[in-house]
């Protein structure tokens, strides 16, 4: 793509990406690239230890700035990717100089002023401004559940979904893929290696851990409880019952899903293949071959979802079990963020 200057898109939005540095704000720079996202000016923002770094996009090179000394005033549109903490303290700031923030982070999602949007499932949300001046992007992992749980409610309703997680090392960004790595070395050298896990307790490498951010009274930890309330939002069921159990495992890169939804009405398997391979952006694998499925290891895109092993429960008519696979730092961050900026640019709420 060439680069859009202010003569040739005069009418397009000024986008800053704040934690331009990081794991997902590198991603969501690759993808303004790739999808050739419109803009007339874009500023790449980080901490003040990243400040100074030179980066290339659309073939031009631009310096990422403090945030501590950055002006929002001269912002449409400003992607936060920089932690929580960063956006509970600096997302009023744009917001009160007159950007739209795209945040993906806790901190707004669960506000009542603040849409949390999937682009395919509510763009609804997009037609207006919002009063908070946020758009929120929901956890890695609810945004490809809800992407398939709105083709299944819309058809036969749901009455419940249990779901167990196996996310990978980056949903901490590049510092746990890095720790994976080091771990695994560690390992291998034998006992006496000496390495010390700074983000995963216990080691990550050759193990699972049943436990993704804090634990909660109720004996769910808070990813689990993101992943309910999220859904029930986003999907507009404040009832709905989605229970999970969400496992850190040693993958690279790619969340997997195994889901069970049980609905309101009998599923016929060859339908509900069919419902899902219709939803956008959605492959399923074993819609010719039962026994095909997808991996994170081999996923063919990382910008759709991948579902397999589609399965009727065979005492319960209205039940049944599906994989999912879906690349986290695009789809489940970068890419529905970017998603959310292309329809707001649409909808003319810019």
């Amino acid at each position: 793509m060439t680069l859009v200057t202010d003569a040739a898109a005069p009418t397009a939005p000024r986008i800053a990406i704040v934690g331009a540095t990081g794991a997902v704000g590198s991603t969501l720079i690759e993808l303004i690239e790739e999808r050739g996202l419109r803009y007339r000016e874009l500023y790449l923002v980080a901490s003040a230890r990243s400040a100074g770094r030179v980066l290339t996009v659309d073939g031009r090179e631009y310096t990422v700035r403090a945030i501590e000394e950055f002006d929002f005033t001269d912002v449409d549109v400003a992607f936060f990717s920089a932690g929580t903490s960063v956006s509970q303290k600096w997302v009023p700031v744009a917001t009160e100089a007159g950007a739209i923030v795209i945040d993906n982070t806790i901190a707004f999602r669960m506000d009542p002023d603040t849409p949390l949007v999937v682009p395919q499932v509510n763009a609804h949300e997009l037609d207006r401004r919002p009063k908070s001046g946020v758009i929120a992007n929901p956890n890695c992992s609810t945004i490809p559940l809800v992407r398939l749980l709105r083709g299944i409610e819309d058809r036969w309703g749901i009455r419940n979904a249990v779901v167990s997680t196996y996310q990978a090392a980056s949903g901490l960004g590049y510092s746990g893929v890095e720790e994976l790595q080091e771990s695994t070395r560690a390992s291998l050298q034998g006992p006496d290696s000496g390495f010390e896990p700074q983000h995963f307790h216990p080691t990550l490498a050759f193990n699972v851990i049943p436990k993704i951010d804090r634990f909660l009274d109720s004996g769910f930890t808070m990813e689990e409880e993101k992943m309910l309330q999220e859904s029930r939002k986003i999907l507009g069921l404040p009832h709905l019952d989605v229970t999970t159990t969400c496992v850190r495992v040693p993958v690279a890169n790619c969340h997997s899903e195994s889901v069970y939804v049980e609905c309101q009405s009998p599923v016929d398997r060859a339908e509900l293949v069919e419902v899902l391979a219709a939803l956008p952006e959605v492959r399923v694998h074993d819609r010719e071959t039962v026994t095909s499925f997808p991996t994170p290891a081999v996923v063919d895109s990382s910008d759709i979802v991948h579902v397999g092993r589609i399965r009727a429960t065979q005492n319960n008519p209205r039940a049944f079990w599906l994989w999912l696979v879906a690349d986290n730092l695009r789809i489940g961050a970068a890419l529905n963020a970017v998603q959310i900026a292309e329809e707001l640019a649409e909808r003319g709420t810019l």
